[in-house]
């Protein structure tokens, strides 16, 4: 696919906003704009979820991915969706089951957040990234909100691909193939510093991949 010209949508939390880069401009979808001649909106909002929560601390607003598609642009070519770090990390919704429709649960809210993006985008290719790696990401058993935990983060990402596999959604495995391991020293300090935002280098090398895969499709 020749991204030139392309409106593409980007919705996601923390790292699509661009916590971790130096300037706005080195997140990975501005650079993607820059590469490759696309129309590039940023719908990022840190310490989201795509699962809606029970109970929201104080001072904070449950913005759950679903809650956000209909303000993103209505003509997007492409939309990107990039998330469940932070449902594996802090969320309270229960994980649920791959076939789960309950909208409740992080596989339910999954399901309904493709359904809405495919009725609001019949026309639009969807792609969906899978978490990266980060510092704590096996079975906890408690998250750090101190939520009992049904799954590791490899759980979540496993269930991005099968969801999204059911609506023939194409996902780009970043947690499998983005070769950012905050676990390998020199790796984290080259990418991600703090064990969970990439910073500029890191950025770049989410954009190198998501063009590859953007071009194959």
């Amino acid at each position: 696919m020749d991204l030139k010209g392309k409106k593409i949508a980007f919705l996601g939390d923390s790292i699509t906003e661009g916590c971790g880069v130096s300037d706005i401009n080195n997140v990975f979808w501005n650079r993607i704009a820059r590469q490759t001649g696309a129309e590039c909106y940023g719908y990022g909002i840190g310490g989201t979820r795509i699962a809606p929560q029970t109970n929201v601390p104080q001072g904070e607003t449950d913005l759950y991915y679903g809650s956000r598609v209909d303000s993103m642009i209505p003509d997007a070519d492409i939309v990107v969706v990039f998330g469940g770090t932070n449902d594996f990390g802090h969320g309270d919704a229960p994980f649920g089951f791959v076939d789960d429709t309950d909208g409740r649960t992080f596989c339910g809210a999954l399901h309904g957040l493709c359904l809405k993006l495919i009725n609001r985008y019949p026309d639009a290719q969807i792609v969906f990234l899978t978490p990266l790696h980060r510092d704590s990401e096996s079975f906890g058993p408690y998250n750090e909100r101190g939520i009992r935990l049904a799954s590791d983060l490899e759980g979540y990402v496993d269930a991005i691909i099968d969801i999204c596999a059911y609506y023939a959604i194409p996902v780009l495995d970043l947690f499998r193939v983005s070769g950012i391991q905050s676990k390998v020293p020199v790796i984290r300090e080259k990418f991600i510093p703090d064990g969970l935002h990439p910073n500029d280098a890191g950025h770049k090398k989410i954009a190198d991949k998501l063009i590859g895969f953007l071009g194959t499709l």
